[in-house]
């Protein structure tokens, strides 16, 4: 479900909603796909020291700084930069961070850019890199056996903002996108054709068919649903 541009806890909110009634087996697997305003967001490992210019500094840069729940450490989204957040039941976790690597990697091909996933080094190195520039992060929650948050890829946006922090806490880590490591991939369409092969791919490597839902649908889907 491509939701266009959407306020960071707007989102969190929605997938919040979508878990729960994936918990209760009223909708499908879902994915939703998105792109967020300027945000920092900290993972539950994330340091200190990860954000070190202040909350004030990055206020007068319009970025929010917001805590969640999920793994991992700090990270910046923004526009440019394709979110992928699957709300799905899975069983075996490291199992599907994988395939999430898989997802990135395969969609980066298609623009003709080698990649590779890194979860298997450790999980300080999990997503996804060009050489030692890390284009794609990958952060997760379960709960009751499904999952909230997911994927962002590096498509054409700026990433300055990542060089006001530690990004994913690994000091010393350039940050890339598929713009920038391949710039003859750049074009008005790129975004749109980037998220529907990793559309198309999340839902090949899950074993489902993918089922185009607009949002007003998922909104009445999950309005039908009792209250408590």
């Amino acid at each position: 479900m491509n939701l266009g541009r959407v306020p960071y806890r707007e989102a969190l909110a929605l997938q919040e909603r979508v878990r729960a009634a994936r918990q209760a087996d009223a909708i499908p697997d879902t994915v939703l796909l998105l792109e967020h305003p300027p945000v920092y967001t900290r993972g539950r490992r994330t340091q200190p020291g990860e954000l070190p210019f202040g909350a004030d500094f990055y206020a007068e840069q319009g970025i929010e700084v917001v805590d969640v729940d999920r793994g991992g450490k700090a990270t910046f989204h923004g526009p440019g930069q394709l979110v992928a957040y699957p709300v799905v039941r899975v069983t075996d976790v490291l199992g599907f961070v994988g395939l999430l690597e898989r997802v990135i990697v395969e969609a980066l091909a298609e623009e003709g850019l080698p990649a590779r996933g890194r979860a298997a080094e450790g999980r300080d190195f999990t997503g996804v890199w060009v050489g030692d520039r890390k284009i794609g992060s990958i952060g997760l929650h379960i709960s009751h056996g499904v999952t909230m948050h997911g994927l962002s890829l590096n498509v054409d946006g700026d990433l300055t903002p990542f060089e006001w922090i530690v990004p994913c806490g690994l000091g010393g880590v350039a940050m890339t996108s598929l713009a920038a490591e391949a710039p003859g991939a750049a074009r008005d369409d790129l975004m749109d054709c980037v998220r529907k092969r990793v559309a198309h791919r999340l839902a090949t490597g899950m074993g489902a068919r993918q089922r185009l839902v607009t949002p007003a649908r998922l909104d009445r889907a999950l309005a039908a649903l009792p209250v408590g």
